[in-house]
């Protein structure tokens, strides 16, 4: 496996990103390799002259163990791209984080999150909307991913923790730096169900050009984007933006035409986003509208299919690592995951901890 104390440190070099990761990677194999090279193999790497001073400047400054420390006090935890628990969707975008800081357990956002994102200063139609469907959408099982800024961000996550559901904040800094600052005690509940991610190390501090940076992550880390009020200028316009760049859902909430905050929604729509009025729109995109109506009349969930099943009969009253769970079912690990996504989202399963699964006491396959 490649070195994680070598990606830590190539991460703290100021300009190196996700695109130069990939030369480095690509000229020596392992980022081993790359942190003793001369300047000449930097530069044949297809690092920039400037890029490969930069480098071999700050590298006298950085040392590869203290940087894994430095993870470790923070209370954080690091995925490279490498790494088991990286986020799948999220390597599928063009530029991934090379590495991805995490506090708190990263919730399952492949199969059941979507991303949630609007103006700081929306109007009461725009908060009331904010709370509705987020409220909705969480209830209904959807982890809600978004950035933790003041507004509709604030509002996602501020719902999806008052209905028990799981939450993942982007930030746009070091995970130690948490912005806005009012928003403290908020990131504190999001670490308890959920996470806070960054790609920036930490220590790193609040820039303008670390937002743009940020939206790709919020988009690239689930399969669809919601818009609610938004500037065409805006960051949520420039998340969803990132989302029709990486190919995902993009779904737009419309507003008075008269109002400046609906004009990127409206654009989006006009675009071929889909219109949104209410949170089954989001739902049935995923063919999760049934299982939110059984969630809502408390309607007796059974497995949908004969891998759900295999799986079931494999979960106990007792946690089981998913590891566990893929050797007695005999399936697929993509399988699996799958399966216990869709079997936690309808009531059959729980996750007890990172990884963990246990039965829901009365559910029965």
């Amino acid at each position: 496996m490649p070195s994680l104390k070598h990606w830590l440190a190539f991460n703290r070099v100021s300009g190196l990103g996700p695109i130069r990761f990939k030369l480095l990677e690509a000229h020596f194999g392992d980022l081993a390799n790359a942190w003793s090279a001369t300047p000449s193999s930097l530069a044949a790497a297809g690092l920039e002259p400037e890029l490969v001073e930069q480098v071999v400047r700050e590298r006298r400054e950085i040392e590869p163990d203290a940087e894994v420390e430095r993870v470790a006090r923070a209370g954080l935890q690091a995925l490279a791209t490498f790494s088991p628990g990286y986020p799948a969707l999220l390597l599928q975008i063009h530029d991934p984080p090379p590495v991805l800081y995490v506090r708190g357990s990263l919730p399952e956002v492949d199969t059941i999150g979507v991303t949630v994102v609007g103006t700081r200063t929306p109007t009461p139609y725009g908060r009331e909307v904010a709370l509705r469907l987020a409220t909705e959408l969480a209830a209904a099982g959807m982890v809600i991913v978004s950035g933790l800024a003041r507004g509709i961000d604030g509002i996602a996550h501020r719902c999806a923790l008052d209905v028990g559901s799981k939450t993942v904040a982007v930030l746009g800094s070091g995970l130690d730096l948490i912005y806005p600052h009012e928003h403290r005690k908020l990131a504190e509940e999001i670490c308890e169900r959920g996470a806070l991610v960054s790609e920036f190390p930490p220590g790193h501090g609040i820039e303008p050009g670390n937002f743009p940076r940020r939206n790709r992550i919020l988009s690239g880390l689930t399969r669809g984007t919601v818009v609610i009020e938004a500037g065409h200028k805006s960051g949520a316009s420039s998340t969803a933006s990132h989302a029709l760049d990486q190919y995902r859902d993009v779904f737009a909430v419309p507003g008075s035409i008269l109002s400046e905050k609906s004009a990127g929604p409206h654009r989006l729509i006009q675009q071929g986003a889909k219109l949104v009025t209410c949170a089954s729109d989001v739902l049935e995109e995923y063919r999760l509208a049934r299982a939110a109506s059984q969630l809502a009349l408390g309607a007796q969930p059974l497995p949908a299919d004969e891998s759900e099943r295999k799986v079931l009969t494999s979960v106990t009253d007792e946690p089981r690592h998913i590891d566990e769970l893929i050797r007695a079912s005999g399936l697929p690990s993509a399988t699996v995951s799958a399966a216990l996504a869709m079997m936690e989202l309808r009531g059959l399963v729980r996750q007890s901890g990172p990884l963990h699964y246990s039965r829901i006491s009365g559910r029965i396959g």
